[in-house]
């Protein structure tokens, strides 16, 4: 197969490309040329363009120097064809968003209740008033303040408003978050295209059809094209077709490249002929947007098929898991989609334990709550005193009844923490924004609070420990070892000539070495790092390498193997000018070039044999020594090949063999300065770094011992990838967890490891269970082989720089500067999640247990809740709304980086913590039962204990209910604390949001007690009694310092809780359990927040394109639904014989970005189900 490239036309098309008048084809004349495949298509270009350049011609394009780049040219091509912009799906308004927050359940019992309460304080019977109906309704002061009964209800709905609204900002920012951080990705996104003859990179956006486009390993296509010269070029079309195999392009076969498809090897150009919604990728896009009214119907059945009380589940916007639940309810015939699926991440799994043990536990008591309060009263009344049930006072009775199921409910409201929620979601959201200035761009927020458990990190070499600007330090040429890059005088000029040659022309022609953008800086290295460090080599020879490049173009290459992971060599074949015979160029890792060599140039210039002893001596004296200095080694040589016949190409055994080394260069990728510090940081944080690197071992040692991975005088192993696979894998050649779990434990370098070496050992260190707790495994990756490593690891970082689409596709954060330094930045932040939430809870807690103490006591003696169902809602704003914000932003400091990780299994709730919550409650208690039972007498006020029922607000209870807030407010500052420091003041005045909180809620209560009057059951309190409030808060500091005085260790009897999921209870790999298990815990959460529901039938979904591309058929009716913002999820869909039961790997789970899909509209209409 000769270099695919299509023969040019003389004239150059960029003087046509200003003609006015219209293109030679239409929109549809594309669309339908783009559609098919293979040779249906090549048939059909001969037949109707005549060749790949006919289309240029009518796009009036050139395939050399592409298009001109006139604006007005640009703009016309956008009228004609579109633009290369798929537009998101409308986000949610507020409205939506209030009416989402309104399906709260507890919210819509207190609502009911309300309106109950408010019904009945109009409704005023014939001769109610009479003695007859017992102390019911006497009691009023006069007629004005038994109209005031409306105030509760009002109040209790006013506060509900309140409640719904905050929820419902909350989570239109966190969508417009969301939405900011998807489109900053996408504008990140670039592409290189020739715009006059010059080589550019724009936005993909800014692509028109027409443009020439230059694609290479790595890339993911933008838009459509059809391929005009490609090297080598294979593409991965899984995304579209769900066929796993690589597809190979060529101009004779397959010339048609799809946008959302990735190019798995070689390079190549392409003239784009579809872009945006006419873009295969597009068209999909449009089929599923189809129906999307129906749809949100059925989601709306889905969400409120199953509700009890509360939801944490803001955390995933992309979750596929709870989208398999919701289509077993949907239709029930539907077979079991089978997913291996993304297990929640760890603090979800415990926090949504957690919740449903509290929910339960708030249950219980308001029901208590309610019995026993309409038990005593029915009792007194009809039983001690006697008083029969007459008509006319039912509707007072009533009254009573509906006020108790309002206390009762108030009780639920404070038991369940729905502040817990809001307090994951504003501490990630709020860690996500700041760690963008520390150069993490989160992809799935998750990841960003896993990471504070992290244990072990895999890292690559090049780029992330190093700075990946690569320089040629040492050279052996001729038979001399250089320890210096030579000066040309002393080199052979013939050989000299043939190593020029051979490395302009054996690279990439994207890569490039540009003049410094500021005098005096570094020339700039564009393209691939180690071409650059040879290109160096080149020019530091006094010779150029440009003047090579410009007499043989690109489209002179007769053939060219290009680099990739396996081969780890890059080979460029030339034809002979006389005709006679072909020249081959290569380069690649020293010790494999060298086996591949049979001769070697001497000092003369002259070809001798080379002998394996010869080989093993070079690579003792030579190649080692180079290495031991951390150089990567490179060996450059070429190949003759004379005679009549044209070799088998394909055979790559056979030409890659009977070479002649021309040089072996040493390259230097110097180790980032800022690393070995960073590196230790971890060690002591208690977390392990490997180093995983395709370098040999050598090399890598070197490195590894720089950084401080390795240290002197340690029993670590450094292994090779083949040693490796010999030590984990047995007889048969399968992986054996045992033998994995004896290497990984002490193994700190893997070298020469290919990019499966790298997916056995992460998911080895996932899967054990070797010491206490499970191994949380982050990765780092930049190539498209680094995919399932990195969709495998608990977190994956993507290079921001040197990462390859595919690489950033699979990732859950993107380093914007690849830097090892920013990974335990993200460490940090995950930390701070981890420890933001605890300390909420720990505040939180504390709150729930003595308000339903309070509530449910005071209940059961004096028959009325000493805090009413209004004061209740307030209390619970600010210690579920305000104080998520106030300890959800603390920012994160450098001692967290001075504790282990916690672990799978740590539990959320502490001894420390729980010993906090106990303590702080009993002073609590203790206060509140000593003001309730004996205050009138210490105040010397009237008693505010069984007052009847419109009695205006005594002050004797405005006092219990002001203490009780100034204790929670000065507790908001000790929770700042969770394991027993004793400063607990310490950097708040950094933490702005906390101070104007506490400061803003302590206003807002004096507001509440002066003014608040009826509606907040308060009266106005005296200076004296304001100062007796305040100082009894003030106690709780002065409390919280004895608390902390007692060792831990001493109560033994204290429980933890918010446990992880331990081992024995993860279901063997077996998703009924599975899901199961999530069942449980997603049916009490709550509904209402957004983004959880991106994940919806996501696979439904996925079936349907599979199976639309499998069939052909443009649109399947009614199968496709609402769209994903790019449909690059490469699904790893294997599609088994028939399409109605397709298995697809957890890589397709864990999408890129917001993605939404729906239920069938019927069992017909979609692959699944007939």
């Amino acid at each position: 197969m000769a270099n695919n490239t299509a023969d040019h036309p003389s004239g150059n098309s960029v003087a046509e490309g200003n003609h006015d008048g219209d293109f030679g084809c239409t929109v549809m004349d594309l669309r339908e040329l783009m559609e098919l495949r293979s040779g249906e298509a090549v048939t059909k270009i001969q037949n109707t363009y005549g060749d790949v350049q006919g289309i240029c011609r009518r796009l009036k394009t050139s395939p050399v120097e592409g298009l001109s780049g006139n604006p007005v040219d640009l703009e016309k091509r956008h009228t004609a064809f579109g633009k290369n912009f798929i537009p998101p799906k409308k986000a949610k308004t507020f409205l939506q968003l209030v009416w989402e927050a309104l399906q709260d359940v507890t919210l819509i019992i207190l609502e009911i209740a309300a309106i109950i309460s408010l019904g009945l304080s109009f409704y005023h019977p014939p001769g109610g008033d009479s003695d007859l109906c017992g102390q019911a309704s006497g009691g009023a002061e006069d007629e004005g303040e038994a109209q005031a009964g409306w105030i509760e209800g009002a109040a209790i709905l006013f506060s509900v408003i309140i409640v719904v609204l905050v929820t419902a900002f909350n989570d239109w920012s966190k969508e417009k978050q969301f939405r900011g951080l998807q489109s900053r990705i996408e504008q990140e996104q670039k592409f290189t295209v020739i715009r006059k003859g010059q080589v550019i990179q724009i936005p993909v956006a800014e692509i028109v059809v027409g443009d020439i486009a230059q694609i290479k390993y790595g890339d993911l296509l933008p838009a459509d094209g059809i391929m005009i010269q490609g090297n080598d070029l294979k593409i991965d079309e899984s995304s579209l077709t769900g066929e796993s195999d690589q597809v190979r392009k060529s101009l004779e076969k397959d010339p048609m490249l799809l946008s959302g498809t990735h190019v798995m090897e070689g390079s190549g150009r392409m003239v784009v002929t579809a872009v945006g919604l006419n873009s295969q990728t597009g068209i999909i896009f449009t089929l599923l947007g189809a129906g999307g009214d129906d749809e949100e119907k059925k989601v709306k059945k889905a969400k409120t098929q199953d509700g009890i009380a509360l939801e944490i589940q803001p955390l995933k916007s992309e979750e596929g898991v709870e989208s398999e639940e919701k289509e077993e309810k949907e239709d029930k015939p539907v077979k079991k989609v089978n997913v291996t699926k993304k297990e929640k991440s760890v603090l979800q799994g415990k926090l949504t334990r957690l919740a449903v043990q509290i929910g339960k536990a708030g249950l219980i008591m308001s029901a208590l709550t309610v019995i026993i309060l309409i038990l005593y009263f029915v009792i007194d009344t009809f039983g001690v005193q006697q008083r029969p049930w007459l008509k006319e006072c039912t509707p007072i009775y009533i009254q009573y009844f509906v006020k108790f199921f309002i206390i009762g409910v108030t009780v639920l409201v404070v038991a369940v923490p729905e502040g817990l929620p809001l307090a994951v979601t504003i501490s990630l959201a709020y860690s996500v924004k700041k760690m963008m200035k520390d150069n993490n761009l989160v992809r799935h927020l998750d990841a960003c609070e896993t990471m504070g458990n992290a244990t072990a990190i895999c890292s690559d070499k090049t780029g992330t420990l190093t700075m990946n600007r690569m320089t040629v330090v040492q050279a052996y040429i001729g038979d001399t070892h250089y320890r210096t890059v030579p000066e040309p005088e002393v080199l052979n000029p013939q050989t000299l000539e043939l190593m020029v040659n051979c490395i302009s022309i054996n690279s990439a022609y994207t890569t490039k070495i540009l003049p410094p953008e500021r005098e005096g800086g570094l020339p700039r290295h564009v393209g691939n790092k180690t071409e650059c460090a040879l290109l160096g080599l080149v020019l530091e020879l006094k010779r150029d390498y440009q003047p090579v490049r410009d007499e043989i173009p690109e489209e002179k290459l007769y053939k060219v193997y290009t680099f990739n992971s396996s081969r780890k060599s890059m080979s460029t074949v030339l034809k002979n000018t006389d005709g006679s015979g072909y020249r081959m160029y290569s380069k690649g890792a020293s010790e494999i070039i060298l086996r591949k060599c049979s001769r070697i140039l001497d000092a003369s210039g002259q070809p001798r044999a080379f002998k394996p002893k010869d080989r093993d001596e070079m690579v003792r004296k030579v190649i080692e020594p180079m290495a031991c200095d951390g150089l990567r080694t490179i060996c450059i040589a070429m190949r003759e090949f004379a005679g009549e016949g044209e070799p088998d190409w394909d055979n790559e055994a056979e030409i890659l063999s009977e070479l002649t080394c021309l040089a072996v260069v040493g390259i230097e990728d110097p180790v980032r300065p800022e690393v070995p510090e960073a590196i230790s940081k971890c060690q002591r944080a208690g977390i392990t770094v490997r180093m995983v690197t395709g370098d040999n071992i050598n090399t890598a040692r070197a490195i590894a011992t720089k950084c401080g991975i390795l240290h002197p005088n340690e029993d670590f192993l450094c292994l090779e990838g083949k040693q490796f696979n010999q030590q984990i894998r047995n007889d048969k050649g399968e992986v054996e967890q045992e033998r994995l779990d004896k290497v990984w434990p002490k193994l700190r370098v893997l070298a020469r490891s290919s990019p499966t070496d790298k997916h056995t050992l992460v998911k080895g260190i996932i899967d054990s269970t070797v010491g206490e707790t499970r191994q949380v495994v982050a990765v780092t990756g930049d190539g498209t082989n680094d995919g399932p490593a990195l969709k495998k690891a608990d977190v994956g970082f993507a290079m921001g720089i040197a990462g390859t689409d595919v690489a950033k596709e699979a990732s859950d954060i993107i380093l914007t500067d690849d830097n090892f330094t920013s990974i335990v930045k993200a460490v940090m932040w995950g930390r701070n999640v981890y420890d933001s939430i605890s300390k909420f809870l720990q505040f939180q807690l504390t709150v729930n247990v003595v308000a339903v103490i309070v509530a449910f006591t005071g209940a059961c003696i004096t028959q009325d809740s000493p805090l009413k169902a209004v004061q209740m809602l307030w209390v619970n704003l600010i210690m579920d709304t305000l104080a998520s914000l106030a300890l959800a932003t603390e920012p994160p400091t450098e001692s967290l980086l001075l504790r282990k990780p916690y672990g799978r299994n740590k539990p959320l709730i502490s001894r420390t913590m729980m010993k906090n919550i106990l303590g702080h409650a009993v002073y609590q208690l203790v206060i509140i039962f000593t003001l309730l039972f004996a205050g009138e007498k210490f105040f010397d006020i009237d008693s505010g204990r069984n007052t009847p029922l419109h009695s205006p607000p005594s002050e004797h209870y405005t006092i219990v209910f002001n203490v009780f807030v100034m204790m929670q407010l000065f507790n908001e500052i000790n929770a700042r604390k969770i394991h027993g420091e004793r400063n607990v003041f310490e950097g708040i005045h950094r933490n702005l949001i906390f101070c104007s909180v506490v400061l803003g809620t302590f206003a807002l209560q004096i507001i509440i007690v002066q003014f608040g009057g009826k509606p907040f059951s308060c009266t106005a309190l005296t200076i004296d009694q304001w100062l007796w409030c305040v100082f009894i808060g003030v106690g709780e500091l002065l409390w919280g310092q004895l608390i902390t005085a007692i060792p831990t260790h001493r109560l033994k009897f204290l429980k933890e809780a918010g446990h992880g999921i331990t081992k024995e209870e993860i279901p063997v790999e077996d998703l009924n359990e599975g899901t199961d298990e999530i069942d449980h815990a997603e049916m009490e959460l709550r509904r209402g927040q957004i983004l959880w529901f991106r994940g919806l039938n996501r696979i439904q979904t996925q079936m349907d394109v599979v199976y639309t591309f499998q069939t052909g058929q443009t649109a399947v009716p009614g199968a496709l639904r609402r769209q994903p913002s790019v449909v690059s999820q490469h699904n790893d869909a294997k599609t088994v014989s028939s399409p109605t039961h397709v298995g697809i790997s957890s890589s397709s789970l864990s999408a890129n970005s917001a993605v939404a899909a729906a239920p069938p509209a019927s069992a017909s209409s979609s692959t699944a189900g007939n």
